[in-house]
C-alpha cells in the first residue's frame, strides 16, 4: 500500500538527512579558524582548507540548515545556519555596491567581485529561509535588499527577464557564464529558475512572519514579480513543441546554443513552477500552470533509465549525451515525481519516485565518509574525481529532497 511506502520513505529520508548529510557539513566542513565553512573537499575525501569559498556554497549551506531547523527543530542546525548567515553578512555582501561577491579566498577576502545574479538569488533563498525559520529581522532586511538588487540590476526591460551577470559596480560584462560548462548568452533557464525559487520563498516567508518590519507594498510587489516569472517560463522558456525547457537565450528570447535538453532541470522546474503557483494561491495561475507542470515532468522522463536513475542532459544537435547519474538530478527527480503523486494522485509517479530513491540509496550515498558522491556512470562506477564538497557540491538538492518528503507527507496520528 502507498501509505506504508510513504512511511518507509519518510523514515529513510529523515535518517539520511540527520545522520549522513548534515553531520558531514558540521563535523568535516566547518572552518573553525577563519569562519564559515571550508571551500572544498575533493572526491577522494581530501580536505583543502585553503580553497577559495564560493557564494553559492555558503548560501546553500545557509538554506539547508535553516530549513532543517525549521522542520526538525534541532538547535544544532540553527547554530550551523547562523554561522553561515553571519559569514555571508560579514564577507560576501558587498558594502559599497550591494549584492554579493562571487568568490572569496579562505581568509574571507574578495578574489572575484563579479555580480552573478544566480548567486545573488541563492543568497536571497538562504536569507529568506532563515527568516522563515527564526523571524530574524536582519535576514529579512538582507533578503529584501537582494530582491531589490535583482529587480534594479538584473531585470532586462526591453524584452523582459533577468540577465546573467554584471561587474562589481553593475556594468556590462563580456563573459556572463555561470560556469565554464555553460554557454555565454545573456539569459538562461537556470538563472530564471533560481530567481523564481527565492522569490517564492521570500513571498512565503513574509506571509508567515507577519511580525517582520517591511514596507506594506513588499508582498504585493513580490507577488507581481512571481507572476511575471511564471509567465516567462510559460511563454519564453518552455518549448511548446517538446515540453522541455530550453536552456540559453539571446536578449530577445530567441533560443541560443542549439537544441539542448536538461532532464534534471525539467523535472526540477516542474515542481518549483508548481510551488510558485501554489504559494501565490491564484486560481487562474494554477489553472494555467498545472497542465504545464505535468507536461514538463512527462518530458523529463526521456532521461529515465531502467535502473531508476535519470540521465543528466543531451545535445540533440551533436548527439552528445551526458549519461552520468548526477546526485542533484536524482534528488530533483524524486521530488518532481512525488509532487505529481501528492497533488494529482498519480500512482505511477510514486513508483518512479521510489525507483529513483532506491537508486540513490544503492549508488550515491557515501555511508562511510558522509554526504553523497557527485555521480555514477551508467555502469554504476562511483565518480571519485569531482568534489565531495565545493563550489557546486553543496547540501542543497539532497537535503531539500529529504525535507520535502517530510513536509509533503506528515505523519497523521
Amino acid at each position: 500500500m502507498p501509505d506504508q511506502e510513504i512511511r518507509t520513505l519518510r523514515t529513510e529520508a529523515e535518517d539520511i538527512l540527520r545522520h549522513n548529510i548534515l553531520p558531514f557539513w558540521t563535523d568535516r566542513m566547518t572552518d573553525h579558524d577563519h569562519g564559515g565553512y571550508y571551500g572544498r573537499m575533493k572526491g577522494d575525501g581530501t580536505l583543502l582548507p585553503t580553497a577559495n569559498k564560493g557564494c553559492i556554497l555558503s548560501a546553500r549551506i545557509l538554506w539547508a540548515f535553516s530549513a532543517a531547523y525549521r522542520v526538525l527543530g534541532d538547535t544544532r542546525y540553527l547554530q550551523a545556519a547562523t554561522r553561515a548567515r553571519d559569514y555571508i553578512l560579514r564577507h560576501f555582501i558587498d558594502p559599497l555596491y550591494g549584492g554579493t561577491y562571487w568568490e572569496l579566498d579562505y581568509l574571507g577576502r574578495p578574489v572575484n567581485t563579479r555580480k552573478q545574479f544566480y548567486a545573488i538569488g541563492f543568497t536571497l533563498y538562504g536569507m529568506s529561509e532563515y527568516l522563515r525559520a527564526t523571524g530574524d529581522q536582519t535576514a529579512a532586511d538582507c533578503a529584501l535588499e537582494l530582491y531589490h538588487t535583482l529587480e534594479t540590476h538584473a531585470w532586462e526591460p526591453r524584452y523582459g527577464g533577468y540577465i546573467e551577470a554584471q561587474t562589481r559596480d553593475w556594468q556590462t560584462i563580456a563573459d556572463m557564464r555561470l560556469s565554464k560548462k555553460d554557454a555565454n548568452y545573456p539569459k538562461s533557464q537556470n538563472t530564471h529558475l533560481h530567481i523564481l525559487e527565492p522569490y517564492t520563498n521570500l513571498y512565503r516567508a513574509l506571509s508567515e512572519r507577519t511580525e517582520i518590519r517591511c514596507p506594506q507594498s513588499a508582498r504585493p510587489v513580490i507577488a507581481e514579480s512571481l507572476r511575471r516569472l511564471i509567465d516567462i517560463f510559460c511563454q519564453r522558456i518552455l518549448n511548446p513543441e517538446t515540453h522541455h525547457l530550453d536552456l540559453f537565450f539571446h536578449n530577445d528570447w530567441s533560443r541560443a546554443a542549439g537544441h539542448l535538453e536538461s532532464y534534471g532541470h525539467d523535472i526540477e522546474c516542474s515542481w518549483l513552477l508548481h510551488e510558485a503557483a501554489l504559494t501565490l494561491a491564484d486560481p487562474a495561475i494554477l489553472a494555467r500552470v498545472e497542465p504545464i507542470v505535468r507536461q514538463v515532468a512527462a518530458a523529463s522522463e526521456k532521461g529515465l533509465n531502467e535502473d531508476g536513475s535519470m540521465t543528466h542532459e543531451a545535445n540533440l544537435d551533436t548527439g552528445d549525451v551526458d549519461a552520468d547519474r548526477h546526485w542533484w538530478v536524482q534528488a530533483e527527480a524524486v521530488v518532481g515525481f512525488l509532487n505529481l503523486y501528492q497533488h494529482f494522485g498519480d500512482r505511477r509517479s510514486l513508483k518512479l519516485a521510489l525507483r529513483t530513491w532506491s537508486y540513490i540509496r544503492t549508488h550515491l550515498i557515501d555511508y562511510e565518509g558522509g554526504e553523497w558522491w557527485w555521480s555514477c556512470d551508467p555502469e554504476g562506477r562511483i565518480n571519485r574525481t569531482d568534489d565531495k564538497a565545493g563550489f557546486w557540491k553543496c547540501p542543497y538538492h539532497n537535503s531539500r529532497l529529504c525535507l520535502e518528503i517530510l513536509e509533503r507527507f506528515p505523519i497523521v496520528h
